[in-house]
Order: C-alpha cells, then sequence, then structure tokens
C-alpha cells in the first residue's frame, strides 16, 4: 500500500504517465531513447535500477541483452513493466539494500558482469530510504563503488514551476558548476528551484542534458552519465 501514496511510483503518477506519454512527456522520452540507442555497454548482462514501468524504455534496447535483472520495489511498476514488454523474462531482484551505506558497493558485488543502469532514481525521493538519509553522503559512495564498471544515469538536476527561456546544452565534457549550466537554461530573473543534489557527480565524466515538462507546470532538468571506467 505505501507504493500507491508515493510521489514517485503512487498510482497517480502512473496514471499520468499513461495520458502523457504522447503529449508532454514525449519530448522527453525521445531524449532518452537517444541516449539508451547510443550507449552500448559490452555485456550482455543488464540491470535497471528504479525503472518504474519502463515508460523511457523501448523493446528494441532491451533485446540486446540477454539478461535483464531489476531492482524495481513498486509492485505496480513491475506489473505494468511485464505488461509493456512481455516477451523480456525479467529477473526481479530485492532492492533494500540500494539506499543503505554500502548500497553501491552491495550492487556492484551482486553484479559483477552487468551493466548498470539507473533509470532516473538517483535524484528522486526513494522508496524505503531512512527519515535521516543522507543523499550526499549516499551519492559519495556511487563512483569508487562502481570504479571500473559499465554503467549510465539519468537523474534529475533542478525542477521547477518557470518555464526555460533557453535549451539544455547537447552535451558537454565535463561538469559545470550548477549555477552556471541553469543560466544557460533560465535567462535572468529569480529562479526558484528543488535542487534534486546530483550536481556534479563523475566531475570530469562527459554529460548530455534535456528538459522535461513533467506537468503543465513543472519542468525538470534532467542529465545522462554514462561511465565506463570511472576511476580508471
Amino acid at each position: 500500500m505505501p507504493y500507491l501514496l508515493h510521489p514517485s511510483g503512487s498510482l497517480s503518477y502512473h496514471l499520468r504517465a499513461w495520458r502523457r506519454r504522447h503529449t508532454l512527456w514525449a519530448p522527453f522520452h525521445v531524449e532518452v531513447r537517444r541516449w539508451l540507442a547510443d550507449w552500448r555497454p559490452e555485456t550482455k548482462h543488464l540491470v535497471l535500477i528504479g525503472p518504474s514501468g519502463g515508460y523511457a524504455l523501448t523493446a528494441q534496447f532491451l533485446e540486446r541483452f540477454e539478461r535483464i535483472g531489476v531492482l524495481e520495489p513498486d509492485p505496480l511498476a513491475r506489473w505494468l513493466l511485464r505488461r509493456r514488454f512481455p516477451g523480456v523474462a525479467f529477473d526481479w531482484r530485492e532492492s533494500g539494500y540500494l539506499v543503505q551505506p554500502g548500497g553501491f558497493a552491495r550492487l556492484a558485488a551482486t553484479f559483477p558482469d552487468a551493466a548498470l543502469l539507473f533509470c532516473n532514481l538517483l535524484g528522486q525521493e526513494l522508496q524505503g530510504q531512512p527519515a535521516d538519509f543522507d543523499r550526499a553522503a549516499w551519492l559519495a559512495e556511487l563512483e569508487p563503488a562502481l570504479a571500473g564498471r559499465l554503467w549510465a544515469s539519468w537523474h534529475d538536476l533542478v525542477s521547477t514551476t518557470r518555464a526555460p527561456e533557453g535549451h539544455a546544452p547537447a552535451c558537454l565534457d565535463h561538469a559545470l558548476p550548477l549555477d552556471e549550466l541553469l543560466a544557460r537554461v533560465w535567462r535572468g530573473g529569480d529562479l526558484e528551484i528543488t535542487d534534486h543534489e546530483t550536481a556534479g557527480l563523475c566531475p570530469s565524466a562527459p554529460r548530455r542534458y534535456a528538459l522535461w515538462h513533467l506537468a503543465p507546470r513543472r519542468h525538470h532538468l534532467i542529465e545522462w552519465l554514462n561511465v565506463q571506467f570511472p576511476g580508471s
């Protein structure tokens, strides 16, 4: 029952995703699918981490892999994912450990030969996270824990009610200070944001960006990282 009320996995979220898949959400999903088309890890084992109902995924992408593990605590999302991709034999795995200290290291040890794909998870309020959850400390474990591994992520940087006046940069070869990045998208004036605390992840890695018009008065700036060999 808690999943039906959770902001990132509630029944209302899944209903919005269904209604907006061909309208507000469509341009963003096109960008995600481009990122995934270009991401070609040299492994046949994929692990999806927090894919929800798989709204940004495609059968063409999933069919590139022989084994697909899934860490998704929302039972409704798991049911929707099965319905969207009935030909895929998903391997459902327990995920509660991920929000605990050492969770990323355990993830790497559990799937030593897999490419890991974080599906808009890192900047979200997480199902099962403790009340004293420290996102900055949690994310600080990510890069060292996955050093030498094939992994990628798309995640929220900020969200706001103000519509963008500029465009998100298509690609940067390293992280910019958040204020400088935001100034390229929202030009001048006051900007009230929700900071999703993911800015500066893997600062020396190339990254791409997209805008997600989540709701009529809600805009998210999304970052894509493809970090094949962090720390090497």
